[in-house]
């Protein structure tokens, strides 16, 4: 066990931060909390839609699959807690889970909060400072974290303090800076998982509207698809979000989104044949409707009037008067609803961040940094993300409990 003299500094108290915290403190170290959001755990509160996608039930090469950066660096993080464990962790702490489509594990409260409580009560006794870490001096045998408050000596730090997103959360991207300072290379910074504007005003009139289980296809101007996916999907303001679309961002980057359409299928689980046949026994019961009263059992509301325009037909006509070429129209539509790109919304938007720490310059068997010794990486400060499915939060729990539990028991390469 760690000697009882050995004192550690965890910076940021996210999910990867208190993970850290609870573990080095657990392995014996004595601990202290940095963190300037005021606030444990403000990001982790409002992941999932307020729910918190924590993990994914998926064995590890599946799980490797869904990391876009660096996927190699994880598996020693992985190794020291899976899924499995994060999932055992949680429950003994007195949160039930559940898995849902996808082997995205959720708690049964449906909140977010139930998490966060369960990671206070498990770093319950750490003293927390909410001060700003204004900069981290090496010294001989350890490292000084300096604040407002003064200078405070550490035998190790864990630098935790997240991305760039988010800013409001604490996620202001000070942490890049502190690693920096002690010279280490930080990667460009790019937002992942963000929503995308689109072109037109089309989007907006449908503004808050949700589509479950629609198919996706994102489209070159040659036709070519460079990237699709099935499930849920939200119209706003400025363009488009939701899981399939902030799932999109993380493939698309490097491309010119203004080049790109997107292509919805409204029924995936009907061929042509069979929407034709479901379209033409809808149109025999609203004959004598206007074509754009007709289409209530097909589509939602809001989206009926950007529908109608978008297949030409004259929304006014009577269902029996519709020629066969207009229902065609109608079938292209309904299989293949397009959407202009425009761009990617702003980091501050994103869930995650791209880019981070280089991690050609951490230690993947115990986070640890390879040019300052006693200095520790977890979480998304580190050029590590993926996709949607409680990937990310997965990568910082595990990320921080190896860097817990190697920065307390100091175990070098």
């Amino acid at each position: 066990m760690a000697d009882e003299r050995n004192r550690i500094a965890v910076i940021g108290g996210g999910p990867a931060g208190m993970m850290a915290a609870g573990t080095a403190r657990s392995y014996g170290a004595e601990v202290v909390l940095f963190d300037h959001s005021g606030r444990l755990g403000k990001k982790l509160a409002i992941t999932g839609k307020g729910r918190c996608n924590l993990t994914n039930h998926c064995p590890l090469p599946e799980f490797l699959e869904n990391v876009t950066a660096n996927p190699h660096f994880l598996y020693s993080a992985l190794n020291a807690l899976s899924p499995e464990d994060t999932m055992a962790f949680f429950e003994g702490l007195g949160v039930p889970l559940k898995t849902e489509r996808g082997n995205r594990v959720y708690p049964q409260s449906d909140k977010a909060s139930s998490i966060v409580e369960a990671m206070k009560n498990y770093i319950e006794g750490v003293p927390v400072r909410f001060s700003h870490v204004r900069a981290l001096k090496k010294e001989e045998g350890g490292i000084s974290v300096v604040t407002d408050r003064g200078d405070e000596r550490f035998d190790a730090v864990i630098l935790a303090t997240g991305g760039k997103s988010y800013p409001l959360t604490g996620s202001d991207g000070s942490g890049y800076a502190l690693a920096s300072r002690l010279g280490h290379s930080v990667t460009e910074l790019i937002p992942s998982l963000v929503p995308i504007e689109c072109k037109g005003g089309i989007c907006g009139e449908m503004m808050g509207l949700s589509l479950r289980n629609v198919a996706i296809k994102v489209l070159r101007a040659d036709g070519k698809t460079v990237y699709e996916d099935f499930g849920e999907m939200l119209f706003t303001h400025f363009g488009v979000s939701g899981p399939v679309i902030l799932s999109a961002s993380a493939r698309l980057r490097g491309y010119d989104l203004s080049e790109l359409t997107l292509s919805i299928d409204l029924k995936p689980a009907l061929d042509e044949k069979t929407l034709d046949a479901r379209l033409l026994s809808d149109f025999r019961a609203e004959k004598n409707r206007d074509f754009i009263n007709s289409l209530g059992a097909l589509l939602p509301a809001k989206m009926i009037p950007v529908f109608a325009r978008m297949t030409g037909v004259d929304p006014r006509k009577k269902v029996n008067a519709i020629t066969k070429e207009e229902r065609r129209a109608i079938l292209r539509t309904l299989k293949d609803f397009r959407v202009m790109l425009l761009r990617f919304r702003p980091i501050e938007e994103a869930i995650v961040t791209s880019g981070g720490v280089r991690v050609t310059e951490v230690n993947p068997k115990n986070m640890s940094s390879k040019l300052v010794e006693g200095l520790y990486f977890a979480g998304e400060i580190l050029d590590l993300d993926a996709y949607t499915g409680g990937f990310n939060l997965q990568i910082a729990f595990s990320t921080g409990f190896l860097a817990g539990r190697s920065a307390a028991l100091q175990e070098k390469g």
